[in-house]
């Protein structure tokens, strides 16, 4: 059953008359859905950024090192607004988009250590695909409804201690969860009930993250940076239910559900394979910064299902390389507030081991790959605090072998709200 409905997806997605984008896009119905960046807003604004970077006021999700050298409180919130173009041949829809993209809370330890808690986003899922069968009069003889929604969030927990002057090491241990939810709905002319598959899961999974990073000030005050961050294998347990069913839609368009036709549990696991960062940079304090950043992991699989889901894609091996950094031209300037604005900029190409059978016969997989370009202002406020924009313009998939090219442009905006440390010890004049 479920091969049938992958291949019937492709085929409809790449020649959909109907489409438009809720929380994802339409390449979140494969898998766990469509993965977010693990990155905040200010390195989101250099190209992803961050393994080698670390900053006394800035959080970091890629590297659980870098708070070592946290100086104050840091609360972070962020969100993400996507402006979502996609292109199937000569058909073209818009839609739009805004989600949650982390609350963090990050703090110092003393003077060597620090500490985060927070809640992300993982994966989000979120297409509505229509499709109409017509008969040579024109006239529409049956409907095809696509939608999911869902997804999957994490809390996660680091922690980063400097065990050298230059040397700091650090630990992240994360707990994933989400429900994520799946449904075809088909309404045929001249037949009373329609028909609706929906398959409904659950989603469970821990991993754990450790991470290095160098850090070397030269004579010439020049500053050279070096991490890396691995996060170990890990499983996403998948439980749940599938349905399929008999109903009426009402006037209005709400179902009235009939006999059920058959019923059936999944149970089955996502094997996420060891990610490896690597990251370099060069740069002077607080005055610029240059990076560069490699990602890659082995191709997720599946283990445990009973059907065969993975007919209409597949995974290969995920890769992304990231290029960026920042310029701030004087940050204790008093006559020139734009002099403190802190400029970012980056660019990435990231394989995201996604494969997709756009002509249904298991045999020609093409890979989704993603291309962006970004930039940002961090605009400061009192104590420290910012206000961080970000903008993305980027480009994935393709319009090849039948299948969807997505153009999007997103809006990050993230209050970043510092405060003294909680275990510094004040001085009292």
């Amino acid at each position: 059953m479920i091969r049938k409905i992958l291949v019937v997806f492709l085929l409809i997605a790449s020649a959909t008359i109907s489409a438009q984008r809720t929380s994802s896009s339409p390449y979140s119905f494969f898998g766990i859905g469509d993965k977010f960046n693990q990155t905040t807003i200010e390195q989101s604004s250099m190209g992803g950024i961050g393994v080698a970077f670390s900053h006394y006021k800035y959080l970091n999700f890629t590297n659980p090192a870098a708070y070592s050298d946290l100086k104050y409180t840091t609360y972070g919130f962020g969100v993400l607004s996507s402006n979502l173009s996609i292109k199937n041949g000569d058909i073209t829809q818009n839609s739009n988009s805004t989600t949650l993209s982390y609350v963090s809370l990050a703090f110092p330890i003393g003077k060597k250590a620090g500490m985060a808690f927070g809640l992300q986003p993982l994966s989000s899922v979120g297409y509505s695909l229509s499709n109409t069968v017509y008969d040579t009069s024109n006239t529409p003889i049956e409907i095809s409804l696509f939608s999911g929604s869902g997804g999957i969030n994490k809390l996660y927990a680091s922690f980063g201690i400097k065990i050298l002057k230059e040397l700091s090491l650090g630990i992240e241990g994360t707990y994933s969860f989400g429900n994520i939810e799946n449904s075809i709905l088909n309404q045929r002319a001249d037949v009373t009930l329609a028909t609706k598959y929906k398959d409904v899961s659950n989603v469970r999974g821990n991993s754990l993250k450790i991470g290095s990073q160098y850090k070397k000030e030269l004579k010439n005050k020049l500053i050279v940076n070096a991490g890396a961050a691995i996060t170990l294998g890990n499983v996403f347990k998948v439980t749940g239910d599938d349905y399929l069913y008999s109903l009426t839609l009402s006037s209005a368009g709400s179902e009235i559900p009939r006999d059920t036709i058959s019923t059936n549990s999944m149970i089955g696991n996502y094997n996420i394979p060891l990610k490896s960062v690597f990251g370099a940079g060069v740069g002077k304090f607080d005055k610029w910064y240059f990076g560069v950043e490699y990602e890659t992991q082995d191709a997720i699989n599946t283990s445990g299902f009973t059907q065969a889901s993975n007919i209409a894609y597949n995974y290969e091996n995920s890769s992304r390389i990231s290029a960026g950094g920042f310029y701030l031209p004087k940050i204790n300037s008093i006559s020139n507030y734009w002099h403190r604005v802190t400029y970012r900029a980056g660019v990435r190409f990231e394989k995201t081991g996604l494969l997709v059978d756009g002509s249904g016969n298991n045999t020609n997989f093409t890979p989704i790959d993603d291309f962006g370009i970004s930039f940002g202002l961090g605009l400061p406020l009192k104590r420290l605090s910012t206000i961080n924009l970000g903008f993305e313009y980027g480009k994935r998939g393709t319009n090849t072998n039948n299948l969807i090219q997505e153009n999007y442009f997103n809006f990050r905006l993230s209050l970043s709200l510092t405060d003294t440390g909680w275990f510094q010890k004040r001085k009292i004049d």
